[in-house]
């Protein structure tokens, strides 16, 4: 904690790297000026600011290794940091690029426009000029030397020692010497009485005298001093030569020295010129790399910094997305990031609460549902909800057992398309469909269709729903299937006609019976032979319709009487044996049992069965006329969490007509010529009485099929 303590902020570490580059750079550009002290650390100033370039360029080159990295991971922030740290890149490069390329321009002509023609001549015409000068003078002095030396042509030596002095000081010499032919010294005369030897002239000099007859030249005297030295030939009695020493002006001395130096420096740095922009240009884009590359870290850190608090809100909303609504996020500055971190601090909390309150909400839905659900699954009446598309939403178990379509198949269509898969439903389901879209109020119709276990009649009963604002949001249709009900009713009329048949028919039937038979006994001898025959045949008649008629009650009244049977253990794959054994040897029809391995028995009436049995097989033979294929096939099965066997009769004859199929279990109706149409509607009650059902097989394309299912033990 104390080592945090102490530790200082970025900020100030950034503004002291700061600093030092700026320093840096500021002492290799005073060291490009020649007159710096510090032109000698040239070399090393360049090679420190160099090794901060390499030392920034792999600062940054990390960052960006970094960022890429983290973009790769997909880490929160990444993109925006790439976005900002694009956009600032875009904005610092591209105006130093352009400031970076009009100064290397400005740089290199203005180098250029140093050495340009005119001062290159400017420069030389100084030099001539300083030089010209000079020359001048020195010929000046030289005429002078002349004209003395014409002077002493026709005097002595003694003479021209004694006025020596006066020579000098008529022209303005520092020093006169007149030397022999032999370079003896005949006379001195110095400005300086100090100087007791004159300058003694070297060979070099003494031989261009012997050549020329004169000389002239600048001669040093000192380091801060110059001398125009002259000697001239006099032709007199004896050769002599006199030599003459003018002092320069020290102002045209230094203006010489001056120009001479400035010349030579210009010819140096124009020599150097590709050099010096090397040099200048090597500083200026040290310069833009160290700024550029201390500008492009500095800006890694604080975007860094900036995208601290968006990364935070990322990860923080990631984790709400995730489910956790309990997110907190630390508040790291008072500012508008700070702001939306607090915001979304607040919103996490809300989101929290609201979800706890959902939760809860949805736990009472879910079991409000869950109760609903168990209700609508243990009803018997089949229920369907639609949504305003009259698309189905929902359906219970007892609309599958009503229908006979998987449940799956209900969910999210509508009841025409449910049609178009299943025709037996077609016309009901259009019905209801139309119900559906032109009802505005609760409404009931009875509907009938043929399903597997033969007529079903259903009674409808739906209404439409709306929401608060009136808007119609779907409906809902009840569905019960009342064929036992109705069955029911039917069989209990057909039981109360066939009670008042038997007492009104059969009564007065006996009666009619034996006042035929006494009108034939009484009369057939009074009556000729003609007439007694008549009345015979007519006597008979009366009786067999008589005999017919009761009959025909006595079968109403086996229909309408309460089962009052036997209950025993069938092995019913015996008794259908032991049943069609005896059809087989009367009739020349094919009759061929089928049956399962497993063990076909049932608790029934044994004379009511092998009744069902000489039922379905006499009908099956008149169908086939005796002659075609008869089938019984038998198993065993599961129904309804039940264990039932299945016995199917099918026949290869004509088979029943559509329309007759819905009627063909009720009393009275026939298919045949003869009969009175009640055999199948007591084996239905039969069958029924036993807890069973027989149904027309309506899915046979040949012939008839009547299937049965009877409870197994």
């Amino acid at each position: 904690m104390e080592s945090e303590k102490l530790k200082p902020p970025v900020s100030v570490s950034i503004l002291i790297l700061f600093a030092l580059i700026l320093f840096s750079l500021q002492l290799m550009s005073t060291a490009t000026q020649e007159s710096s002290e510090l032109s000698a650390m040239y070399s090393w100033l360049l090679l420190i600011n160099a090794l901060g370039s390499i030392v920034l360029l792999g600062l940054v080159v990390a960052n960006i290794y970094a960022l890429t990295r983290q973009l790769k991971k997909r880490e929160a922030g990444s993109r925006l940091t790439t976005r900002m740290l694009s956009l600032f890149m875009l904005q610092a490069l591209a105006p130093a690029a352009i400031v970076f390329y009009f100064s290397m321009q400005f740089l290199h002509q203005g180098i250029d426009s140093w050495f340009n023609v005119e001062i290159d001549r400017a420069m030389e015409d100084a030099l001539e000029l300083s030089q010209a000068s000079l020359d001048q003078r020195m010929h000046w002095h030289l005429m002078q030397t002349r004209q003395l030396a014409e002077k002493l042509q026709l005097s002595s030596e003694g003479f021209s020692a004694y006025e020596i002095d006066n020579f000098r000081a008529q022209l303005g010499a520092s020093e006169m010497t007149l030397f022999s032919s032999q370079g003896r010294i005949i006379a001195s005369s110095s400005v300086n009485p100090v100087d007791i030897l004159p300058s003694i002239p070297d060979d070099q000099i003494w031989l261009q005298l012997r050549q020329s007859g004169d000389y002239i030249a600048l001669a040093p005297v000192s380091e801060n001093e110059l001398m125009i030295r002259s000697m001239v030939t006099v032709k007199g009695l004896e050769t002599w030569y006199i030599q003459t020493l003018f002092p320069v002006p020290l102002r045209i001395a230094d203006l010489a020295d001056s120009v001479e130096f400035a010349f030579v420096r210009y010819q140096e740095m124009n020599f150097l010129r590709d050099s010096l922009k090397l040099t200048f240009s090597l500083a200026l884009s040290l310069v833009l790399l160290m700024s550029l590359l201390a500008a492009i870290w500095v800006a890694f850190i604080s975007i860094r910094k900036i995208v601290a608090p968006v990364k935070e809100l990322v990860k923080g909303t990631q984790a709400v997305a995730s489910g956790h609504y309990d997110q907190q996020l630390p508040v790291a500055a008072q500012d508008d990031l700070g702001f939306l971190v607090e915001s979304f601090n607040t919103m996490t909390q809300r989101i929290a609460r609201a979800r706890d309150e959902i939760r809860h909400a949805g736990v009472e839905v879910e079991n409000q549902r869950a109760y609903l659900e168990t209700i609508l699954a243990n009803l018997t009446a089949g229920v369907i909800s639609f949504d305003s598309n009259y698309k189905i939403r929902t359906a219970n178990q007892a609309a599958f057992r009503i229908f006979h379509v998987h449940v799956s198949q209900f969910i999210g269509q509508s009841l025409l398309s449910l049609a178009q898969d299943h025709g037996e439903l077609a016309e009901p389901l259009k019905s209801i469909q139309r119900l559906l879209e032109q009802a505005d109020d609760i409404w009931q119709q009875r509907v009938a269709f043929l399903g597997p276990n033969g007529r079903q009649e259903l009674l409808c009963r739906g209404t439409p729903m709306y929401s608060h604002e009136g808007t119609r949001v779907g409906a809902v249709v009840v569905f019960d299937d009342v064929t036992d009900l109705i069955q029911a009713q039917k069989n209990a009329a057909w039981g109360e006609v066939a009670r008042r048949l038997a007492h009104e028919i059969k009564n007065p039937l006996t009666p009619i019976q034996l006042s035929a038979e006494r009108l034939q006994l009484k009369l057939s001898a009074k009556l000729e032979d003609g007439d007694a025959d008549m009345l015979q045949r007519s006597t008979r008649t009366i009786v067999q319709q008589v005999e017919a008629m009761k009959e025909m009650v006595d079968d109403f009244s086996e229909y309408a009487k309460t089962s009052k049977k036997q209950r025993v253990n069938i092995d019913l794959y015996a008794l259908v044996q032991e049943v069609l054994a005896l059809y087989a040897l009367k009739s020349g029809a094919v009759i061929q049992a089928e049956q399962d391995k497993k063990r076909l028995s049932i608790n029934g009436d044994p004379v009511s069965i092998r009744q069902v049995l000489h039922n379905l097989l006499k009908n099956a033979l008149e169908a086939t006329e005796g002659r075609g294929h008869i089938e019984v096939a038998m198993h065993r099965m599961q129904k309804n969490n039940s264990d039932f066997i299945e016995i199917g009769f099918f026949d290869d004859g004509p088979g029943i007509k559509e329309e007759q199929i819905e009627q063909i279990f009720e009393p009275y109706v026939t298919t045949k010529a003869k009969g009175t149409g009640l055999g199948l509607a007591i084996v239905k009650k039969i069958i029924e009485e036993h807890g069973g059902a027989i149904w027309v097989d309506t899915r046979r394309k040949q012939g008839a099929g009547f299937i049965i299912h009877l409870p197994a033990i």
